[in-house]
Parts: C-alpha cells; structure tokens; sequence
C-alpha cells in the first residue's frame, strides 16, 4: 500500500511540473502596458520615367511653371497644385476650353511636353507584420457543433508568426480574463484553462518580433465547460473559441459575427449538421412536389379520379398515394450536395435542408405568383440582400456577370441599373426552369443554387445582427442567444430587416428580453406570415 501511494505521489509531482513548464508567467494587470505594434517599413529605389512639362500663358507664351510627372498624359491637377502654386491651380482648373483657332484670345494656361528622362526614386513600402494565432492542444473537435471535446484540462496555445526572413518571435504577451502573461524567448504560450461561465472569458494575445516591434494586438473570447457524459471517472471539457486568428474547427455560422457562443455541446438539432448525408433522409408527402411530378410525367396518375389532380393543380389524396415513392426520392436527392455546401460554408445542412423544404419543397423553379425562384425561392428583394451584406460573396459572383474594374466599387457604389442587372442575374442562376430539359428543369442549375441560398443565408445573419445592433444598442451576442438569432434571421429571410426592426422595437419598449416566443407576438400585419414560417424550419 505504501508503494502504491508512494507511486500516485510521483505521478502527481510529475503532473504538477509537467504544468508548470506548460504554463506562462502570469500576474495581475493593473497598469497595462500595450505593445507598440507593427512598424515596419523600408525603402526601395524604382526606376521610372519623369516627364516634363512647361505651362505656357496664352496670350505671351510666357513660361508659367514646370511639371515633372511620373506617368504619360497630361499632368494632374493635384500635379499642377503641387508643383506651381494655387494661384496658377486655380486658374488651370476653371478656364475655359480654347478653340486652337481663337487661341489669340484665350486665357490662362496650356501645358506643352518639353522632354522626359530615366530616374530612380525611392518610395516608401510597409512590410507584413508579426501575428500571433490562437488553438488548441489534445482536443477533438466535433464536425456537426465546431465544439471541441477534451478528456483533459484544455491546453490553449498561442503561436507567434513572423513573415520575413531573418527574423524571429521573441516574447508571447497577452492578458486571459484581465490577467496579463507572458511567455519569454519562444514563439509558443501554452497554458492550460479553467472552466468559465457560459458567456466565456476574454483573451489578448500578441507576439513581440526581433524586427523591434510587435503583431496588432488580437482578441478571443473563449468558454470551457465541464461536462459528465454519465460516467463519474471520465468528465469532458467542451470548448469554444470565437477569434478570427483561430486555427481549429471553423465556428457555428455567425457566431463570430454575433459573437455569440452556440449552446454548450452545440446547437439544437435543426441548427447541425451530420457526418454522413443519410442523416439527412426524409419522407414527407409534400402535395405540392407532388403534384408537379405528376404534371410533368414523373407519376402516372392516370387511375386517379381526375388524373391524380383536382382543378388548380392541387394533388388529390390518390394522387399523392401514387407519387409517395417519387416524392421520397425526389426530396433526398439534394441531400449529399446540401452537406458539402455546409461544410464548405458552416450554414448548418439541417436548416438549408429545413429551408428548401418549407420554401419549395424542392422543386427548383419559379412559383408563379409571385416570382419566387429556385429551391430556397429568392426574390430581387433578396438577391439585394445577398449582395450587398455577403461581401465575400458578390466578389465571387459580380465578376461573373460584369467587368472586374466595375465590380471593384463594391455593390452599393454601383449605379442603380447596374444594380439592377447584377440581381437579376442572381436571381436567374437559382432558377433551374428549363423548358428544352426533361421536365422542364435544368437540375445542374438546381445544384449550382443550393451554394447561392447558403451565401444568401450568411448575408440575411450579417442583416439580421446589424438590426438588432441598431435597436437595442447592444452586439447581438448581448441581446439574445444563438438559437433565437438564427430564427431572427429566418424572419430577415422570409419578411425582410423591416419587419424584424419593428418586432425588436416593440419587444425592447415593453422592457422584454429579445427571445423569439417575446418578438414573435410583434410578427403583424404583412410580416405575421413569418412566425409559422420560423416554427416549421426550426421544429
């Protein structure tokens, strides 16, 4: 029995030290003393060609000034300005033209090109900083939540990098939760972290360089929670980490932009994603899928009362017997493009799935009345949305439709018939009606939409976030939690930022917390469509 004691001692010796050079020196931080940042710089000689130019009066062709330009073509106004002085500026710039047969009679200036040589300048180019990036040691991360699972106490490592050559990281510096640490002569901080509350704990990091300077100085919220999965020996650490310099599992879709934590394990079962898309299968009797496979000959029906349809087109209770095995099939068959976009996007695949079903039900064309097109049924109104919130986005899609150079202005800086034609095209890449293609659809448009629906989904969360930042004064995070977000966003989707901004007015006047079952009552009018349409995606 000694033995064994003797032995449980050493290896908790052993773990102590093992933690003790795993940890920073940490300390309280009273008086922070933030780095001085990046401050890089150098110079570099171009050579170029000085073009000289002689500004002439009209009426003496007396020599006014000299300009030397570094460009062909006539000198600039601010080249002018810098070079004669403002008096002749602003002559140049408001006289008016002189016809070359009248020019006895002009005033002011014309400019003449008198030569041009090879030079060299120097000029001045800021270098790629220092940065620092935040992950975690010996810790699984779950595809379908982005939590990580850890069997031990977490380890956090910070990870200085430096860019150019020569150089090293010599110091990691940061503060966890208000307590400043540092780690000396190295580029990695490990530390291991306690569990925090469900709101998590705030953490600077930056990295100090042999250049003289330090990386910007970066930020993670992080939350570490102890979780007994029923068995008493073994508890689970679950850890989330919101930082655009982390560099472990992508996070829950917007949580950064919210930042906001999903629930603790992950999000709810309409908010995940599966590993495999079989996962995905359902077997719901959509009417209207069915009755369009009937229309298009994909069911016989011919035995129905009425061919299987009653007048309107609706299907009849025979008609949706005889399409039952065509609509399982039909409605799963998007399913592995539905998890490859999740993965590739973090939109949940459930909820693109959930979408589509209640939009749709999947059948990829134009719904007459109302000009709803494709799968997830976009309209102008949203292909604006996607635009101009999905940044990323239009600058994948814009120079597909328009010149680069025009796309480069971004969106809202486009003239409005430009607009114009970039939602239009939007809009027709979603919509897979066809009429030279069996059925009448074109299912590689179908495919290439449901990537288009999960950007266009980014966007109204990136919409959504600003509103409810615009009426409560509050980030998101602050003012309601992840899963009542996204159902904000459902109703962004579904009956636009208007609709959800009164709801939240309303809601925050009556001094009531922003959850969904509170602003829903608030759903009126125009917009009251959008409840049911929020409960059906996230039952």
């Amino acid at each position: 029995m000694q033995i064994l004691r003797w032995k449980i001692g050493l290896i908790s010796i052993l773990i102590a030290i093992s933690n003790m050079a795993l940890a920073p020196n940490l300390a309280p931080d009273p008086d922070p003393n933030p780095p001085p940042g990046p401050d890089r710089f150098t110079i570099i000689a171009v050579d170029y060609t000085a073009y000289e130019w002689n500004l002439l009066t009209w009426k003496k062709k007396e020599l006014a000034c000299t300009v030397i330009v570094d460009h062909e073509g006539m000198p600039l106004p601010e080249e002018v300005f810098s070079d004669c002085g403002q008096a002749i500026y602003k002559t140049w710039i408001t006289q008016p033209p002189c016809p070359i047969r009248e020019y006895k009679t002009c005033v002011g200036y014309y400019a003449v090109q008198v030569g041009s040589e090879q030079k060299e300048k120097e000029i001045s180019m800021q270098l790629a900083s220092a940065s620092a990036w935040i992950s975690l040691e010996d810790c699984e991360p779950v595809l379908s939540t982005s939590t990580n699972i850890c069997e031990t106490k977490p380890t956090l490592v910070i990870t200085g990098q430096e860019p150019l050559p020569n150089e090293t990281i010599t110091r990691i510096e940061g503060t966890y939760d208000g307590q400043s640490f540092f780690c000396e002569e190295t580029d990695v901080c490990k530390f291991r972290t306690p569990e925090t509350d469900e709101d998590g704990v705030t953490v600077e990091f930056w990295s100090y360089s042999s250049y003289g300077d330090s990386s910007p100085v970066f930020k993670a919220q992080i939350r570490v929670q102890v979780v007994d999965e029923g068995d008493p020996d073994q508890l689970y650490w679950y850890v989330d980490v919101l930082s655009p310099q982390w560099q472990g599992n992508p996070v829950a879709t917007c949580s950064d932009t919210w930042d906001v934590f999903p629930p603790v394990g992950g999000a709810p079962e309409w908010l995940s994603t599966p590993t495999q898309s079989e996962e995905l299968t359902s077997d719901i009797p959509y009417t209207y899928l069915a009755a369009n496979l009937i229309l298009q000959g994909v069911v016989d029906a011919s035995t129905c009362p009425d061919g299987g349809l009653t007048p309107g087109n609706v299907v009849n209770q025979c008609g949706l017997e005889k399409s039952r095995d065509a609509v399982n099939e039909w409605q799963n068959q998007f399913d592995e493009l539905i998890l490859t976009t999740a993965k590739e996007t973090g939109v949940p695949a459930r909820l693109i799935k959930n979408l589509f079903a209640r939009e749709s039900q999947f059948w990829p064309g134009i719904f007459q009345e109302v000009g709803d097109t494709g799968l997830g049924q976009l309209t102008e109104n949203g292909a604006d949305t996607t635009l101009f919130w999905n940044r990323s986005f239009y600058n994948q899609f814009c120079p597909l439709v328009m010149d680069a150079d025009v796309c480069s202005v971004g969106y809202m800086n486009l003239e409005p018939d430009e607009q114009a034609i970039l939602r239009g095209a939007l809009v027709s890449s979603v919509d897979a009606t066809c009429e030279e293609c069996p059925l009448g659809l074109d299912l590689t448009q179908a495919d290439f939409s449901v990537g288009v629906f999960a950007h266009t989904m980014i966007a109204n969360c990136e919409q959504a976030g600003q509103v409810v930042y615009n009426y409560t004064g509050k980030s998101p995070g602050d003012a309601a939690t992840y899963e009542d977000l996204w159902k904000f966003t459902l109703v962004n989707y579904n009956a636009g930022g208007g609709c959800l901004a009164e709801a939240i007015t309303n809601t925050e006047a009556r001094g009531l917390a922003l959850t969904w079952e509170n602003i829903s009552p608030y759903l009126t009018g125009a917009c009251s469509g959008a409840v049911d349409y929020v409960n059906d995606i996230s039952k």
